[in-house]
Parts: structure tokens; C-alpha cells; sequence
């Protein structure tokens, strides 16, 4: 039974040796560019304007006024994770964050690529993070310790934090949708209800895990500069 639970996240079907689950979080990336051709409509600003307001918030943690266009790769890799997550709740769709395999391949080079910056070109500031401000002498070498076990994990905890919102939502439907077929036709209305409520509940997990990856990798990326 765990098998087949687990069978939804195992990117196994394949056409001549290819993956094609992988292909499902490329169909909304062909879509992005659609907007470059088309006219200013009420359908492109809905979609700009949420966009526009995240990079002007990333702008502000960021702290970066004269770097302009630095914000996009944080606002394009919140689209990125959006679309997918959000795409994975249709049927026969592949859900490609719920696995490591995507989620570290995002979070490990953004974080190895901050990493060498600082350390290369702002070495006193990386090594005041190290401490912070008003830790006790005797404590300062623990707190050392602490703070890079802590900068080592962040690839870990983004991608970990990520993958694992994906599949406890979808395990939870697959569950519900294998219970609804062995009830009756009374608790079925019951069931659905039940079903689309956990549906629009993952709609916005999947809004809110993209804004909150996008949101940690600038801070990141802030502490380096």
C-alpha cells in the first residue's frame, strides 16, 4: 500500500528512456514568454501587478537602491515554484518540487554562489555575522559553531521545507480520494466538500511556499552584501 501511496511522487513514466513527468514543470515556463507579444490586457495585469509589488518588497529587504534589476531572479524563481506547485494539483500532472531532486538543485547553487561572494569580496562582514551583536566573550566561540552549522543547512532547510509542504498536501488528498471510493453515497457530498476545501487550502500552501523561498533567498542574499 505505501508503495502505490508513494507512487505519486515517482517520476517513473517514461517514452524511450525519457522522462516525460519532468516535462510538466516546463509547460508553464513556454507559457511566460507569450506576454512579450501581447498588448497590455486586464489578463497580463493581474498577473504583472502581483509581480510588481513582490520586487518592490524584495527591493526593500534587500537594501539595495542603486543594484537595479537584482530583484527579478528572486521574482522569477517565486513564479518558477508557484506555477509548478499550483500545476501539480491538476490530474496527471507531476508535481516536480515536491522532490529534492528540483528543490536543491534551486537552493544549493544560489547558496553556494552567496557563499563565495561574501566570503570573496566581504570577508569582515561575513565573519561579524558570525557573532552577533552583545554575545558574551566566553560564549562567542559556541556561537561561531552555531551560526556556520546553521549557514551550511540553509540549502537543506530550503529545499527540505519545500519538497515536504508539497507531499503532506498531496498525500492528504490521495488519501481522502482513495477513502471516497469504499464509502457511501450519503458521506461521499461530505467527502467532496471536505476535498475541495483541502484543494483551495494547497492552492494557497502553493502560493505561500514559493513567496516564502523567494522571501529566505534574499535574506540570504542581504547578509552578503
Amino acid at each position: 500500500m505505501m508503495t502505490n501511496l508513494f507512487s505519486i511522487f515517482d517520476p517513473s513514466t517514461s517514452i524511450m528512456n525519457m522522462k516525460m513527468n519532468w516535462i510538466s514543470s516546463m509547460i508553464g515556463i513556454m507559457m511566460l514568454p507569450t506576454y512579450f507579444w501581447l498588448m497590455n490586457n486586464r489578463y497580463s495585469m493581474m498577473v504583472m501587478k502581483p509581480l510588481i509589488l513582490l520586487n518592490k518588497e524584495f527591493k526593500i529587504l534587500m537594501n539595495m537602491k542603486n543594484n537595479k534589476g537584482t530583484t527579478l531572479m528572486f521574482v522569477m524563481l517565486f513564479s518558477l515554484i508557484m506555477i509548478n506547485n499550483i500545476m501539480g494539483l491538476f490530474p496527471y500532472l507531476f508535481t516536480s518540487t515536491s522532490h529534492l531532486t528540483m528543490t536543491l538543485t534551486m537552493a544549493l547553487p544560489m547558496w553556494l554562489a552567496f557563499m563565495l561572494f561574501g566570503w570573496l569580496k566581504n570577508t569582515e562582514n561575513m565573519l561579524i555575522h558570525l557573532v552577533p551583536t552583545g554575545t558574551p566573550t566566553v560564549l562567542m566561540p559556541f556561537m561561531v559553531c552555531i551560526e556556520t552549522i546553521s549557514n551550511i543547512i540553509r540549502p537543506g532547510t530550503l529545499s527540505v521545507r519545500l519538497a515536504a509542504n508539497m507531499i503532506a498536501g498531496h498525500l492528504i488528498l490521495t488519501l481522502l480520494g482513495n477513502t471516497t471510493m469504499n464509502i457511501s453515497m450519503n458521506m461521499m457530498w461530505i467527502m467532496l466538500i471536505i476535498q475541495m476545501m483541502l484543494l483551495m487550502l494547497e492552492t494557497a500552501v502553493a502560493i505561500i511556499q514559493g513567496y516564502v523561498f523567494a522571501v529566505l533567498s534574499t535574506l540570504y542574499a542581504s547578509e552578503v552584501n
